[in-house]
């Protein structure tokens, strides 16, 4: 595949979306941004992109649970890496209505119009929590799905729906399985950014949920290198493909590590209103990456406890940087 063809990112504004978008036009790509409209024309983590980024944008302001705007995006392009989602799990207890409406339709709506206009990759974006709780380790592409919260179910439901439209119609759908990624410009609703947000603004005590759980976390920068293999990848078509560092540490591990780095010496206090329901909470991620390195040539560069703490090294310096935080509320639970 040449790296000139048209390619849609839905979610292009978001935290992972955005990191994609500029890591696409540096390597060549002709890239078109489905954000997502307001009335403020604001294209979220965009607006604060270089100069020369925002001139090579080809910006589609919509909704993705619109299936009119989607296929008017979608015209055009050979390309769509959908991530566009509700991706809070808080806020699916909430108002689980909303995930199934832009999680489920909007997934629908995306591999709908890809098989109308016959494009030609759809890399469909979804989530580690999908497996719930390990039942073994490291949680390959195999491992049993269990929904254990609305927003998983929901995300479940989206694979699935992608997955069949290759089964049954053969448009080429590939489902992305990233493992807890973070990095400069994540939302302070996951627990990296809640922490150094917290530490940034005088805190010694941090406010947290369960410390217990582990994760498989993956900085930003591995998880976009997974997104451009997948997009250019002749053989990804009807394969789901977990991207995670085959690393696994607590959080409670990560608070500690973040404190090392940041020179604070932190405790935690149980916040009740950031604990998840007892049967709700995932106890244990940790992903094999073996079928991403052997399919896609990729592993990532930022593995191991070394690797972590190098991202975490970059994540609070740009947290750290003039102005970056006010553009946080490190005194609030953000749902």
């Amino acid at each position: 595949m040449t790296r000139t063809r048209k390619v849609l990112v839905t979610g292009a504004d978001g935290f992972i979306g955005s990191h994609l978008t500029e890591a696409l036009i540096a390597n060549g790509w002709d890239v078109r941004a489905f954000v997502f409209y307001n009335s403020f024309n604001s294209w979220g983590w965009l607006d604060y992109t270089s100069p020369e980024i925002k001139a090579e944008l080809d910006v589609f302001s919509g909704d993705i649970r619109d299936p009119h705007g989607v296929r008017t995006a979608m015209n055009g392009c050979d390309v769509v890496l959908h991530l566009a989602a509700l991706i809070s799990i808080p806020y699916s207890y909430h108002s689980p209505s909303s995930y199934v409406d832009t999680n489920i339709k909007g997934t629908l709506n995306v591999v709908q119009a890809a098989r109308d206009l016959e494009v030609l990759r759809v890399v469909s974006t979804s989530t580690s929590e999908v497996y719930g709780t390990a039942r073994q380790t490291p949680i390959d592409e195999e491992h049993p799905l269990q929904g254990q919260s609305p927003y998983s179910a929901s995300k479940i439901g989206a694979d699935q729906i992608a997955l069949s439209y290759h089964r049954a119609f053969g448009t080429p759908v590939s489902v992305i399985r990233p493992f807890n990624t973070y990095g400069p410009r994540q939302s302070a609703r996951a627990v990296i950014p809640t922490v150094i947000t917290q530490v940034l603004a005088g805190k010694n005590t941090i406010k947290l949920g369960s410390t217990n759980p582990t994760r498989d976390f993956s900085y930003v920068d591995d998880t976009v290198a997974a997104f451009i293999a997948m997009a250019g990848s002749d053989v990804a078509a009807g394969e789901v493909i977990n991207i995670g560092s085959n690393f696994e540490i607590s959080v409670g591990e990560t608070v500690a590590l973040i404190g090392d780095i940041m020179d604070a010496n932190l405790e935690v206090e149980t916040d009740d209103q950031r604990l998840r329901p007892a049967d709700s909470e995932v106890q244990r991620l940790w992903a094999s990456n073996a079928k991403a390195k052997n399919l896609l040539g990729w592993q990532p560069e930022y593995s191991g406890k070394d690797g972590f703490r190098r991202g975490l090294e970059k994540t609070i310096a740009w947290f750290s940087e003039t102005g970056h935080l006010d553009l946080y509320k490190a005194d609030l639970f953000n749902i």
